[in-house]
């Protein structure tokens, strides 16, 4: 079994050695042993790192990562969450497409006021309204 330093899977990762501690510390990951002072981990920390962070990309926290991990670094992925929080994404990708439109067009739009301009306003009324009715 190839036994990676703390220095290396940080290197490979780009996780910073502080967090790989935090993550050993609350059980995230385990390390194997150390070598001086300097933890140990074994291959599989890697893979772990990579769900890890594509979890705290798509808005789990560190607890709700942690669940998906179950014993013996078995990865139980809670399909009907996963659809939750991708429902989620959709939302949020909605509410900035309209930012995004509403920045471009009042950085681009000729009225004398943005208030004079009809597609403005528009954007405003669309803005304004809650995400379950957008």
């Amino acid at each position: 079994m190839e036994i990676l330093d703390i220095g290396e899977v940080a290197e490979r990762t780009g996780v910073p050695a502080s967090a790989l501690r935090y993550y050993d510390e609350i059980g995230l990951v385990t390390s194997v042993g150390r070598r001086g002072l300097r933890r140990q981990f074994g291959p599989e920390t890697i893979w772990q790192l990579s769900l890890i962070s594509l979890g705290k990309k798509a808005g789990f926290s560190l607890k709700e990562i942690a669940a998906m991990f179950g014993k013996a670094s078995v990865v139980e992925l809670p399909r009907q969450t996963l659809h939750a929080r991708a429902d989620e994404i959709d939302n949020q990708i909605r509410d900035l497409t309209v930012l995004r439109d509403m920045l471009r067009h009042v950085a681009d739009c000729p009225a004398p006021s943005h208030l004079e301009c009809p597609r403005f306003r528009k954007l405003l009324r669309v803005a304004s309204r809650p995400a379950s009715r957008r």
